[in-house]
This record gives C-alpha cells, sequence and structure tokens, in this order.
C-alpha cells in the first residue's frame, strides 16, 4: 500500500482516486474548495457502494476502501504522499504556484510528482521545480476509474527509475500505461482533435447535425459520437485543449479551434457537467 496524493477533486481528480483506492492504496484528496471536496466525497462512497451492492466487492472490502479515502485542505499532509498526482485546471500559472506549495511544504526528494496534463509540455511544467528528476506526465482519461489508457510522458530530466515506478504504479492500477513522447497532446488528443475538429466544421456549415454526425459515427463503430464525447470531457475543457495544440504547433490549421465551440462555451453549455451541452441532458 503506498500513500497517494491527489490535488484537485473534480471529475479527473476523484476518477483517480476511485481508481487507488480500488488498487489498495491510501488516498489523500486535496482541494482548496471545501464544497468540491465534499461533492468529491459523495461521490467515491457512492460508487464504493454500487459496487458492493452489484456484488463485485464484499461489505467488508466496501468498508476498507471507504475507511482509506481521505480529504483535506492543508498542502503539507498532501506533500507526504508517496505519489502525488497533480489534477486541477489546464493552466501553466496555476499548476507552477501548486507544484512550489507542495515543495516548501517538504514534499519528499524520493516522491513521484505527477502532472494529469492533457495538453501542456511536461518539459515546460518541469522548468520551475528543485527536483525536476521526480516529475512525469501522468495523463489519465475520463471516467478515470473505467479508462484503462494512461500516458505516462516523461521529460528530458525524469529519472529513469521514476518512470519505472510510475509505469508499475499504473500498471497496479490495472490500467494500461503507454509511454509517449512529450509532444503536443501526446498521442490521444493530438489524434482525437481531427475528430472533433472535423465534425464541428460539418456542423458549423450545417451540412449535418451534431445529432446525426453522432448517430453516424456510431453507426460506423465508434462507442461515441465526437460532440457526446466533447460534453461528456466538458466543452470548455475541450476547448482549452484544442488551444493548447494549436498553439504548440505553430497554428497548424487543422488544429484551429472552432467558433462554433467557443459559442456553446460562451453560453455556458459546458456538457454533462451542466446538463445541456451540443447536447441537452435535462429531460
Amino acid at each position: 500500500m503506498m500513500n497517494i496524493s491527489i490535488c484537485g477533486a473534480g471529475t479527473m481528480g476523484r476518477g483517480i482516486a476511485l481508481s487507488a483506492l480500488q488498487a489498495g492504496h491510501s488516498v489523500l484528496l486535496f482541494d482548496n474548495h471545501d464544497g468540491v471536496l465534499m461533492t468529491a466525497h459523495e461521490y467515491i462512497h457512492s460508487q464504493i457502494q454500487k459496487l458492493s451492492e452489484k456484488g463485485k466487492i464484499t461489505p467488508d472490502t466496501a468498508a476498507s476502501l471507504q475507511e482509506h479515502l481521505h480529504t483535506t485542505q492543508n498542502i503539507t499532509k498532501v506533500a507526504e504522499g508517496d505519489i502525488v498526482i497533480e489534477a486541477i485546471i489546464e493552466k501553466p500559472e496555476a499548476k507552477y504556484e501548486l507544484f512550489s506549495a507542495l515543495e516548501h511544504s517538504g514534499l519528499s526528494d524520493t516522491s513521484i510528482l505527477a502532472t494529469n496534463t492533457s495538453s501542456l509540455s511536461v518539459n515546460q511544467l518541469s522548468t520551475k521545480l528543485r527536483h525536476p528528476q521526480n516529475f512525469i506526465g501522468m495523463h489519465f482519461f475520463n471516467p478515470a476509474h473505467l479508462m484503462k489508457l494512461v500516458e505516462i510522458v516523461p521529460s528530458r530530466l525524469t529519472a529513469d527509475d521514476v518512470v519505472q515506478r510510475s509505469l508499475q504504479f499504473v500498471k497496479g492500477l490495472q490500467k494500461s500505461p503507454v509511454l509517449v513522447k512529450d509532444v503536443p497532446g501526446f498521442i490521444v488528443n493530438r489524434v482525437a482533435r481531427n475528430y472533433y475538429n472535423e465534425a464541428m466544421k460539418i456542423a458549423t456549415e450545417s451540412a449535418s447535425e451534431p445529432e446525426q454526425i453522432d448517430r453516424i459515427m456510431k453507426a460506423l463503430g465508434f462507442k461515441m459520437g465526437p460532440f457526446e464525447l466533447m460534453d461528456l470531457i466538458g466543452n470548455d475543457v475541450n476547448l482549452e485543449v484544442t488551444k493548447s495544440v494549436y498553439e504548440q504547433y505553430f497554428h497548424e490549421p487543422r488544429f484551429t479551434p472552432s467558433i462554433y465551440q467557443q459559442e456553446i462555451v460562451n453560453a455556458g453549455r459546458y456538457g454533462r457537467k451542466t446538463g445541456k451541452g451540443f447536447h441537452d441532458y435535462q429531460s
């Protein structure tokens, strides 16, 4: 059992926390917002209870998992983790501030500091760290407790043993780690931009509606259509990733963000988490 600290109790953070708990680790979930922490705590407990009710785990196991989940707003406690995973907003400044706070709070020289960034450069994020050799990208996918793929992204300064320990940790979560280079969007988000952007171009030109496009893509074998998937991820998050990839590829035209998605975000239609996105989930 390891002590896993997770910074950020939003959708990704709570999913990663649930995965770590199920793998037998003790989890400390950190967030500055008490309401977010409470919501995450309730969500994780409800998911554990559902697993017990379905017979996938015993009541004793469920009780044990719940006992190993802790929440805090104290950054000093977070720094005590064997692995500290950052899963906060996709803004470099916010991440730098968190990393600095962790290091000033006594982050161990042997602890792995991992970022769940989906599009920012791991090399760039490591530049202000005292111990960049302990820093690595560990990109989970939503929903993190169900999706098997995890991108492991070392920087040029990441120590080899940190890479190996990260791979073993992810394997211990019963997931499939893939070692990738630190390029914009890594593998999945670089490839997926075309899936999203081409669909939005078709909709923007009024050649088809999001519902039709999603239906056609699912009929072709995709588990989710592009608009359903963007709604699940969160259009605000998805748009920021597209902007980041676009900037890092020096404004490569095929990665150009969609005005259509910007309008959706401006209207507060972030997707499932707000009840409305490209689709309406309130009915």
